[in-house]
């Protein structure tokens, strides 16, 4: 696996790639890889000529007080485990090579997509993502590009920036990748101390026992979300950011009669640890 912290020389390799007709895949991560990354790396393999896989722990998209200074890294493992999986280039640029001075130019969507779900708790989080992605699709210039559905709403906003700006990339959405006890990998269940990482499991509980009242035909979305804080609720330590049942597609609240396909997502706080977690039901 080569690996390569320069924008000129990751593009100057793409570039080669190109000419010799391969189609490339990129693997975007903010590193400390779990086996949900890895499922998108094989993935990728398995439909690209040459994998590119990114690892950057973007600034931008951290808000006054999160986790960046402490997010957890560990890019000797992360070498390991993407060489085992078949990655051709490791790009590890640092944040003045993708922000150097005077750097100032940003894409941002307008409108609620942007500002709802998680974005309601972390302004400005999705302009961080769409400018370092768009960054990363015009360093790359990936035919496809790999993300795990655990974050539904950034997969959707970048395919909407991928719509509207006319990148010529496909955007795979892959599932979700759970512990054997259902919880969603993430890279920050590493802070979860054993008594908070039990009650994490409640996330997944509640979506299943959502989803089967919508199976046995209980339909009023706005019922089914007291019911899902219910659930949650549960587990003592949990703090709800938010529970939603919306359209799959628009992420447009519902708030009477559930119809055709929607998802099901929620943010919970178990401690000072937001985790995320969704799921997709048809009617």
């Amino acid at each position: 696996m080569k690996i390569l912290q320069s924008i000129s020389q990751t593009q100057q390799y793409c570039k080669m790639q190109k000419q010799m007709g391969k189609v490339i895949g990129l693997v975007p991560t903010m590193g400390y890889l779990h086996e949900g990354h890895i499922s998108l790396v094989e993935a990728a393999v398995k439909q690209c000529d040459v994998v590119i896989a990114s690892i950057f722990v973007n600034p931008i998209q951290f808000g006054i007080g999160e986790d960046f200074e402490v997010y957890p890294r560990d890019a000797k493992r992360d070498q390991d485990l993407l060489t085992e999986a078949g990655v051709d280039l490791l790009f590890m640029p640092s944040t003045e090579e993708m922000y150097p001075d005077n750097y100032n130019c940003y894409i941002e969507l307008e409108g609620d997509l942007p500002n709802i779900l998680c974005g309601l708790s972390r302004p400005g989080h999705f302009k961080g993502v769409t400018t370092v992605v768009g960054k990363l699709f015009n360093i790359c210039q990936p035919d496809f590009a790999f993300f795990g559905q655990k974050d539904a709403q950034q997969v959707t906003i970048i395919e909407k920036m991928v719509r509207d700006l006319n990148f010529p990339v496909k955007i795979v959405r892959l599932p979700i990748i759970r512990e054997a006890d259902g919880l969603a990998m993430s890279s920050r269940n590493v802070y979860l101390d054993p008594e908070m990482r039990k009650q994490a499991l409640i996330l997944k509980k509640s979506l299943d026992e959502v989803v089967e009242s919508i199976k046995a035909g209980v339909l009023d979305a706005d019922f089914l979300k007291v019911e899902l804080k219910k659930l949650i609720a549960k587990s003592p330590e949990a703090r709800i950011d938010y529970v939603s049942i919306c359209d799959a597609e628009e992420l447009s609240e519902i708030n009477d009669e559930i119809k055709g396909k929607v998802l099901i997502a929620l943010a919970v706080k178990f401690g000072s640890t937001r985790l995320i977690d969704n799921c997709l039901v048809e009617v």
